[in-house]
Parts: structure tokens; C-alpha cells; sequence
């Protein structure tokens, strides 16, 4: 009996001590982790960097185009130039905040091969020079022409898509595609439509939510109303965008380049139109 309780209490011993290190070890600060990308073994590897090219352009050329010079993303050979590995990778993995950039759950293998054909095709090609224009003027044309559909900040209207960020998640040339010729390419959320009810009325706007029993969309006059299909005799869906194509007849070439000049400087939540 008395040996049961010896060998009892030394495992109570033993048991207390081994959880006192436990909780010690877990207390001391652990060293930082080492990013993936801080030694990339597929930088300037001519098979990796084909590779990196072919992924690049399944899930990155529609945005950024093949070129990578840009298209609804940003221009990446002006970005990669100024941006560490790891930075980039961490860019690539958790996508940037405000922006259509997704984070990635890809293997961390794959995203290295992206930044080794980043990094050559950087190499390979100078950025274009920084888009000029009056940003002042630029800033008097968008409260005048687009602050009543767009945010930027607390101000301006909901209709259309916040462009808070969109210096960050546009290349001058996917600028000038969206306000020439906005009915290209529809944002997510933004898509006409044109609800009919079974009376006879139509009702405008953007389709927000969507299933197979119900639709909800924002009016023109910004407010978000929702419908059961069953309750509506046709749904449309337009090619038109609400948003008018501004030819040079309604925004010349001056006035175009300075406002994507005031748009280029938007790049975050602090934005607001003076």
C-alpha cells in the first residue's frame, strides 16, 4: 500500500512538472516564421519559370492581362518592381483588402513559380511612365459626373461600385475601357436588370442577390427591394450598363486623362471628395 501511494504521488510529480514546461515553453516568444518566398528556389529557372506562366495565366491574365500590364487589375510590372518576394507572396496569399484581389489557397510551391515568372517578365520589360493628368480637374469632373453613382469615402452615391480603392485595383488602360465603355465588363453586384411584375411595371436596377425562387436588386433611386419570381412576370437581363458610355462627345480627352489622373491617387478609406 504504501509503495501504491509512493509511486502514485511521483506521478503526480512528474505529471505537474511536465505540464509546468509545457506552459513555460508555450509562454517564451517564438522566433518569427521565414517566409517562403525569403529563398525561392525557382527564381530565374527557365522550366519553373514556364511553369509559373502557365498558372499565371489560368488565375491571374483576366484581370491583369497576359502582359501583366494590366486589364480590370492593376499593372503588375509596374507593382512586382517596388514589392519584396515576401511581400508579394503575401500579397498573393491573402489577396488585397477593398479590391476584387482574392487571397489564394494555393500550395506555396505554386505561388513561388508565379513571382519567378513575375520577376523574369519584370526583368524583361521596363514599367510604362506614371499616368499624368490635372488631378485637380480630374477631381472637379468626378464629383460633376460620378459622384452621384460612386463613393469614395462617406461620400458620393451607392448605385455603383466604391471606388475608395480603385487606384490600387485598376491600370489606367481598365480605366479607360469602364468609362468609355462600361457595358464591356459587369463588377459582381453590378449587373442591369429589369424586373417586370405581373401588372405590368418595371423596375430597374442592379442585381445584388439571386436564386432560384428570388432576386433582390437596388432601384435606381438606391433602394434595395427583393422579389419572389413567382411574383413577377420576366426578369431581364441587360447588356446595357446603368452607368453611361462617356464618349468624347460627353468627356473629352483632357478631361478623361485628368480624371483617371485624381482616380489613380484613390487608394484607400481616407479618400474623400473635397
Amino acid at each position: 500500500m504504501t509503495r501504491a501511494r509512493s509511486a502514485g504521488h511521483l506521478l503526480i510529480v512528474f505529471v505537474s512538472l511536465t505540464s509546468a514546461a509545457v506552459l513555460l515553453s508555450a509562454q517564451e516568444p517564438q522566433p518569427p516564421k521565414v517566409s517562403p518566398a525569403r529563398n525561392n528556389p525557382h527564381l530565374g529557372n527557365k522550366e519553373s519559370i514556364r511553369s509559373g506562366m502557365a498558372l499565371y495565366r489560368v488565375r491571374c491574365a483576366d484581370c491583369h492581362g497576359l502582359d501583366a500590364k494590366g486589364y480590370r487589375g492593376p499593372d503588375l510590372t509596374a507593382l512586382v518592381g517596388d514589392m519584396q518576394d515576401e511581400k508579394l507572396f503575401q500579397t498573393l496569399r491573402k489577396g488585397v483588402p477593398g479590391t476584387e484581389m482574392p487571397g489564394s489557397t494555393a500550395p506555396d510551391d505554386e505561388l513561388l513559380l508565379v513571382i519567378a515568372y513575375l520577376r523574369n517578365m519584370n526583368a524583361a520589360s521596363a514599367a510604362e511612365p506614371a499616368p499624368t493628368g490635372n488631378v485637380e480637374n480630374g477631381q472637379r469632373v468626378f464629383t460633376a459626373q460620378c459622384a452621384g453613382c460612386h463613393r469614395i469615402g462617406m461620400r458620393g452615391g451607392r448605385l455603383g461600385p466604391d471606388l475608395s480603392h480603385i487606384g490600387a485595383a485598376r491600370s489606367r488602360s481598365a480605366l479607360v475601357r469602364e468609362i468609355r465603355t462600361p457595358a464591356e465588363w459587369f463588377p459582381p453586384g453590378y449587373e442591369t436588370v429589369t424586373l417586370v411584375t405581373k401588372d405590368g411595371q418595371r423596375v430597374r436596377g442592379t442585381r445584388k442577390n439571386e436564386d432560384a425562387f428570388s432576386i433582390q436588386i437596388m432601384d435606381t433611386r438606391e433602394r434595395i427591394q427583393g422579389y419572389l419570381k413567382a411574383d413577377l412576370r420576366e426578369v431581364l437581363y441587360e447588356k446595357e450598363s446603368l452607368m453611361p458610355a462617356f464618349t468624347t462627345a460627353r468627356l473629352n480627352d483632357n478631361d478623361l486623362n485628368d480624371l483617371i489622373g485624381y482616380l489613380t491617387t484613390l487608394r484607400g478609406p481616407d479618400s474623400t471628395v473635397r
